[in-house]
């Protein structure tokens, strides 16, 4: 992956955890499909160039409903990303992965009903999503990982993405558990299939900051449990960031090729020639490399 960056894109202290604040450059871009979150900082970060975004933009202004990730993933593709490692914060399906513990998603159940979920709405794209999850990405992180001290880590997993904001109840949790779903969350789609729809590689560290509501409510005062919850998002965002900070020199020097980076090879069922130069323009940082600029 010479000549390209690693994006890097995460939640709330972003910035703060990865020690990174006031530095880089500043990128504001237009997209096709509106402005990303916020801007994008490009610097290099333990010596890797990186392209930073914080998810839900700066002091946390959109919901994970309102997320412009179309807009997210094509600014970081004309930034010249080609490895996207993300971080998101889960509650636990399952009683072994405790909070604190670092999660490395294989599958994904998509939940969500309300977000723009495709960057074609112009043209038909079909990329397959078996595993959705970048399997050169998920290895190195995992390998990574192994060397992080005492925080178990968990390899293998299913993200459940709910459309939220609000938390599940305690029936849909128990649904989600009988499905097979290990974690919670709302953000990994559709980030991850755009992520293949623009030949990104993608990976995620999700992090649980408690156990979802199929487990009984503790019995401490509320405000205690609201103090357990801060202190564990914090911690869990600083463990995910570790892991991703570690994982990037790896990440740089990746050389192993997938199918994330030829995914539109087969997934484009348009007749080419019917593509409209207009969209062709359009959708140039994405379909380049398979259209030639216009059609006479």
């Amino acid at each position: 992956m010479a000549g390209s960056r690693v994006g890097i894109i995460g939640g709330s202290g972003l910035f703060e955890a990865l020690g990174i604040m006031g530095k880089g450059e500043s990128h504001l871009i237009e997209t096709p499909f509106g402005p990303p979150s916020g801007p994008i900082f490009t610097l290099e970060l333990d010596g890797i160039p990186v392209a930073v975004l914080a998810r839900h933009g700066i002091g946390h202004q959109f919901s994970p409903t309102r997320v412009p990730y179309r807009a997210n993933l094509f600014a970081l593709k004309v930034l010249g990303v080609s490895h996207v490692l993300a971080c998101g914060m889960v509650g636990s399906l399952r009683e072994h992965i405790r909070p604190h513990h670092l999660v490395i998603p294989d599958q994904v159940i998509d939940r969500t009903y309300r977000r723009p979920c495709t960057f074609y709405d112009d043209l038909a794209v079909h990329v397959e999503m078996t595993d959705p999850f970048c399997e050169t990405l998920r290895s190195v992180l995992s390998e990574v990982a192994q060397g992080l001290g005492s925080e178990e880590v968990h390899r293998q997993a299913t993200y459940v993405c709910i459309e939220g904001p609000a938390l599940s109840t305690r029936a849909e949790s128990v649904l989600y558990r009988s499905w097979g779903g290990d974690v919670i969350g709302m953000t990994a789609m559709p980030e991850a299939k755009l992520a293949r729809e623009a030949e990104l590689h993608y990976a995620l560290v999700a992090v649980p900051t408690d156990y979802e509501s199929w487990q009984p409510a503790a019995s401490a005062a509320p405000e205690a449990i609201n103090d357990a919850q801060i202190q564990n998002r914090q911690a869990a965002a600083a463990n995910a960031l570790a892991l991703v900070r570690r994982a990037l020199p790896r990440v740089a020097m990746a050389s192993a090729r997938c199918r994330c980076e030829t995914a539109l090879t087969l997934g484009i069922w348009s007749d080419r020639n019917r593509i409209s130069n207009e969209v062709r323009t359009r959708l140039r940082v994405l379909l380049g490399k398979y259209l030639p600029p216009e059609v006479v």
